[in-house]
């Protein structure tokens, strides 16, 4: 079965690619290179032995988009990770992220309502249960007001998906992820932010490496435990995992409603601090840190609950957090070389 990947070298997009090629799928690639490099389908040949089809294509272009499909009329399913991510930057500049990550999954969309049978799997976040006011966080907390554009991106990318399935042959699933980190074990593939890292983690094995002088800790007044923002990191091989078991759900026909919703997290929150002590434990080096304010667009805390996905897709997280920061710290030693 062919299946379309779109944003398919980036960091969740390409661990996914591992695991749907470890399968048998047929992968086709569709990215921009706006946030990784070609360098990562090499990386998915060595550890798979297979390369994936790929197609630079920006999901933007309307027309693009419709000659893509044309020509590959044979998909059985997409699973769309192609989008803007970091919260600070969204908020700095919206219409780039409402053009990004609302354009492209319409027109995408557009294309699977022609078709008989579409299966769409949704990278989406927990960013849509904004605060939410208990932990840890089901798939019937109230969807909150946006904190950011991005986080609005995704509540608005899930009412779309949600309209279309109700006057569609589209089926799909919604996964929220919590916060992915790591790399694949091989170390041939992980996370290649361009440019100053959005994220925790590389900024913390770039500042280990000595290629930032110092992390900052936004904010370490907020009501938990050590004060520093409380996230649920999951590694992100068993994220991918999650993905393909969420596409096989669709593709046997096991969904018992057209839009199905999924939290993947591990179930357990981590503070700013925890995860830097434990990054300084595996990695055996001293972080420079200092606090400054807090960040608009942040939550105090968000951590799953993560009954559904275990029982009702029979998957669960692997990895502890040390084995994630392990990894990750693996991974920047490797492309530092």
């Amino acid at each position: 079965m062919k299946i379309l990947v779109t944003g398919g070298l980036g960091f969740i997009g390409s661990h996914t690619v591992v695991e749907l090629q470890n399968e048998g799928f047929e992968v086709v690639i569709v990215d921009n290179l706006s946030n990784t490099s070609l360098s990562v389908l090499d990386g998915i040949q060595n550890i798979t032995g297979k390369i994936p089809a790929f197609e630079k294509l920006d999901l933007r272009e309307k027309d693009k988009v419709q000659d893509f499909f044309k020509r590959h009329h044979d998909i059985s399913g997409v699973i769309h990770f192609a989008a803007s991510k970091a919260v600070g930057e969204s908020v700095e500049n919206p219409l780039l992220y409402y053009e990004n990550n609302i354009n492209a999954l319409v027109y995408i969309l557009q294309e699977l309502q022609q078709k008989t049978e579409a299966n769409f799997i949704f990278s989406s976040s927990c960013t849509v249960y904004g605060q939410a006011e208990t932990m840890p966080i089901t798939e019937n907390a109230s969807i909150q007001t946006a904190m950011s554009p991005y986080g609005n991106t995704k509540q608005i990318g899930e009412e779309i998906i949600t309209d279309t399935a109700k006057v569609t042959n589209v089926n799909a699933i919604l996964l929220r992820y919590f916060n992915p980190i790591g790399a694949h074990p091989s170390t041939e593939i992980g996370e290649l932010p361009i440019g100053v890292p959005q994220n925790l983690v590389p900024f913390i094995t770039q500042t280990g490496f000595g290629l930032r002088k110092e992390l900052a800790v936004y904010g370490d007044d907020y009501p938990t435990p050590d004060g520093t923002a409380v996230r649920d990191y999951i590694h992100v091989v068993d994220l991918a995992k999650a993905h393909v078991i969420a596409l096989q759900r669709l593709l046997n026909k096991k969904n018992t409603a057209k839009v199905e919703t999924f939290n993947l997290g591990t179930g357990t929150g981590s503070s700013v601090l925890e995860v830097i002590h434990t990054f300084e434990k595996v990695s055996g080096k001293k972080l420079p840190y200092k606090i400054v304010g807090r960040r608009e667009g942040d939550v105090t805390s968000a951590y799953a609950n993560t009954d559904k996905a275990n029982t009702v897709l029979g998957w669960t997280s692997q990895s502890t957090l040390e084995e994630a920061m392990a990894s990750a710290w693996k991974w920047e030693q490797k492309i530092r070389k």
